[in-house]
């Protein structure tokens, strides 16, 4: 018997769709025409935070956001018509109160009334982005309010503009399911250290399992940028939190929050990065 007689006598009785159901990484549905998941991969009780008997339990846009709820439905009914959805992205909100986004790709099957979707995690995206989107504001506002009290200064020669170009991240298009899973836990352990402990890389590359090499070749594989850089982008993002929360009135509040020690540190940084005192945004 040759092999390829061997190959087609192998059998795999046991063989299941379940098992890659379940591992998938990316957030596996079935949902039907009346708006209930019917069933889901462990990826969606994990990425929401819900069980699954809760998820089962309530409408699927009563998770979305409240300001995605209408598109949402309206996208819903276009499927339910026979229409193929493909990459829609609106945002979750997970049991814990999180923003998530995440990017649908559904199926309809009209005879049974049921809808088969994948969706993949693109929050670590969308926050790259609107860090890009802020700097470009924050640069061109500078750009003006510089001008404007120093004429003799040009954009092209401005030190200011220089480094808020040189700090923007590269954005990841297409990010995978597990390079997304990476940043979600590399982001997760810098905001659960951060302000609380000294924070280093080697606490970084510990917390994922991961030597510091292979740290700092992930994440500029999947991002373009340095590790360190990547801290830094997520500790300004927290400061923008909490400035934007309109809840903190003092620097101290928010240097803490992002995990600066030293206010006149983080005053230093801020004004590098963006050309603006931080204080007068309090």
């Amino acid at each position: 018997m040759n092999k390829k007689q061997d190959s087609a006598e192998l059998k795999v009785p046991d063989f299941d769709l379940e098992y890659f159901f379940d591992l998938s990484p990316d957030l596996l549905c079935v949902a039907g025409y009346d708006g209930y998941f019917k069933k889901i991969n462990p990826a969606v009780s994990k990425t929401l935070g819900y069980t699954d008997e809760e998820l089962f339990a309530s409408p699927i846009n009563s998770f979305v956001h409240p300001d995605d709820q209408a598109l949402t439905e309206k996208r819903r009914s276009s499927i339910r018509e026979g229409s193929l959805l493909k990459e829609f992205e609106n945002r979750y909100i997970t049991k814990a109160g999180a923003i998530v986004w995440l990017s649908w790709t559904s199926i309809p099957i009209v005879r049974d009334q049921l809808v088969f979707a994948i969706a993949k995690d693109v929050t670590y995206r969308k926050r790259l982005e609107e860090y890009e989107r802020v700097s470009a504001v924050l640069a061109k506002l500078n750009e003006e309010q510089r001008i404007r009290f120093n004429p003799s200064i040009s954009s092209g020669n401005d030190p200011k503009i220089e480094l808020q170009a040189q700090d923007k991240p590269l954005v990841a298009r297409g990010v995978s399911a597990a390079d997304q899973l990476f940043l979600n836990r590399f982001e997760s352990l810098v905001k659960d250290h951060v302000g609380k402990t000294e924070l280093s890389l080697k606490m970084i590359s510990d917390g994922l399992a991961v030597s510091e090499r292979n740290l700092f070749r992930q994440i500029n594989r999947i991002l373009g940028i340095t590790p360190n850089r990547l801290v830094r982008i997520i500790r300004l993002h927290l400061a923008w939190e909490a400035i934007g929360s309109g809840k903190y009135r003092t620097i101290k509040e928010i240097s803490n929050i992002a995990g600066f020690s030293s206010r006149g540190h983080f005053k230093k940084l801020f004004f590098e990065v963006y050309g603006l005192d931080v204080s007068e945004l309090l």
